[in-house]
């Protein structure tokens, strides 16, 4: 059995080894119908503001294999990419990075799921909607804008509202929640993203005796952040719409107003074109899961997180 040779690597200054990586990362991809890597850690392989670390494995000089750490949350999260089966080589590289414990995502049929001591944490399900699905009247009191428009209207307080919802929504999220501005602005430079498919909803609000005088005339209850990029089903090259963030404010739950923010997305996204529109929720978070199966959505991948304790 040939040695696996482990290696920490410069991928932001050395592109030659970045292409290859990437390669092999589409290579993956193109095999299995799941990125090995997430969206963000396909972004840090070339963006030194994410400051992830990489290691990379070789045989025989030979790329196999890479590893992307994440040291910014108190438990390091790291995502694999690895030749065919790989399990050899996934579970030298997970080894490599067990100075303490470590968070890895096993993106679909990944060999990460296989190694010995891994303790599930956390489990995502992709759900998948294929059937039209038809629009709802806006409800009695509100207006949904986009956030092209409301921008249009109230300037750069909007995002500062969109902010305030977003982090009331995921306060207790590893990745979408304690966002600042520059963490959004950041997010927009997303080659897909689009203003006019970020959903807005006003309302007014309940008290505004302490509010400046743009705030008295509406306030922002709840958004809907939609994505529609091509590939993610790689092997049908379909455009796959995505309801990437739905989010209310503390004020607005309990109001059915979650349902339809999550329908005017997905009507959105199948008039500009997606054939299939898809959706990310925590396998654990049973109603919401029944609220999108109600809809139409089924089940079409799992992504699970494994927590691997410190080796000596």
């Amino acid at each position: 059995m040939k040695d696996i040779s482990i290696t920490h690597a410069s991928l932001i200054d050395d592109t030659d080894l970045r292409s290859q990586v990437a390669d092999l990362i589409n290579e993956v991809t193109a095999h299995t119908g799941i990125s090995p890597l997430s969206e963000q850690f396909v972004l840090g392989l070339d963006d030194p503001r994410l400051r992830h670390q990489h290691l990379v494995a070789h045989v025989d000089g030979e790329l196999i294999g890479a590893i992307a750490i994440d040291e910014a949350p108190d438990v390091p999260v790291a995502e694999v990419v690895v030749r065919g089966e790989g399990r050899r080589e996934a579970q030298a590289l997970v080894g490599s990075v067990q100075q303490r414990p470590v968070d890895v995502w096993a993106h679909g049929p990944s060999p990460v799921a296989d190694l010995p001591d891994a303790d599930k944490v956390r489990e995502l399900l992709v759900m998948s909607l294929q059937e039209r699905i038809e629009s709802l009247p806006v409800p009695a009191g509100y207006e949904i804008l986009t956030l092209a428009q409301s921008r249009e209207r109230w300037g750069s307080w909007v995002d500062e509202e969109f902010l305030r919802v977003n982090n009331e929504a995921f306060s207790w999220h590893p990745e979408q929640g304690g966002w600042d501005l520059t963490r959004w602005a950041r997010a927009q430079e997303a080659v897909w993203f689009d203003p006019e498919g970020v959903f807005l909803l006003w309302g007014t609000p309940i008290d505004v005796s302490e509010k400046p005088i743009v705030e008295k005339t509406m306030t922002l209850m709840g958004f809907h952040w939609t994505k529609c990029a091509r590939s993610h089903l790689v092997n049908t090259g379909e455009n796959v719409g995505e309801v990437y963030v739905v989010g209310l404010a503390d004020a607005a739950r309990g109001r059915g107003l979650g349902g339809f923010l999550t329908v005017t997305g997905v009507a959105h996204l199948q008039d500009s074109g997606c054939d299939q529109v898809i959706l990310y929720v925590e396998a654990d978070n049973v109603p919401a899961v029944s609220v999108y199966e109600k809809l139409g959505f089924a089940v079409t991948e799992r992504h699970v997180l494994y927590r691997f304790s410190h080796k000596d």
